[in-house]
């Protein structure tokens, strides 16, 4: 226990070493609370375990009693773990709704000119984004197109998973978006 107290007290002050220490120490612990989750594949596990020690090693200084630790780095971990698990529900929801939308859709109007509105309107919400990390984001994967959501990660210095709840964020308002231009285009 004291030499746990001596690593946080180290790593607290910003020592490599120590955060180096608690992460070899630890990292099986959380990788393995992580994996719990069923639904996570194994790149999104390790974005669980890389954002539970970067969210840690930042709010380490509030950490009052060093014996608490592993229970507040787990509960971190479990935190990140139900986000990422949740957004991908939600996605997978917004993807069905969406489908079932595109279903119903007045088929009078081309498969192609369909994909064009939905695309021209994806411009558009990007463009209205207020500047910052959510657009940024966005427009490095829909606009520039190029990069995959890893390396947008590590050009942003985060976690894939940030990323990722990036574009389902925006994915879900666009479809919100989509939903409210079909229904009332029915109503027309």
């Amino acid at each position: 226990m004291q030499e746990l107290a001596r690593w946080l007290e180290r790593a607290a002050t910003g020592e490599e070493a120590a955060y180096r220490e608690l992460f070899r120490h630890y990292r099986p612990l959380v990788a393995r609370l992580a994996g719990g989750f069923s639904s996570l594949d194994r790149d999104e596990v390790e974005d669980v375990v890389q954002e539970t020690f970067a969210r840690a090693f930042k709010s380490l200084a509030g950490l009052r009693e060093p014996a608490a630790f592993d229970a507040w780095l787990l509960s971190i971990a479990r935190n990140r773990a139900r986000s990422l698990v949740q957004g991908k529900q939600s996605l997978a929801r917004n993807r069905d709704a969406l489908a079932h939308e595109s279903e119903e859709a007045s088929p009078a109007i081309p498969l192609g000119l369909q994909i064009e509105r939905e695309a021209g309107l994806v411009r558009e919400f990007i463009a209205a984004l207020p500047e910052g990390a959510e657009k940024r984001t966005v427009e490095l994967f829909y606009v520039e197109g190029v990069l995959t959501t890893r390396e947008i990660a590590e050009q942003l210095g985060v976690g894939k998973s940030a990323v990722t709840m990036r574009l389902e964020r925006f994915r879900a308002k666009v479809k919100v978006e989509l939903l409210r231009r079909l229904t009332a285009a029915r109503w027309e």
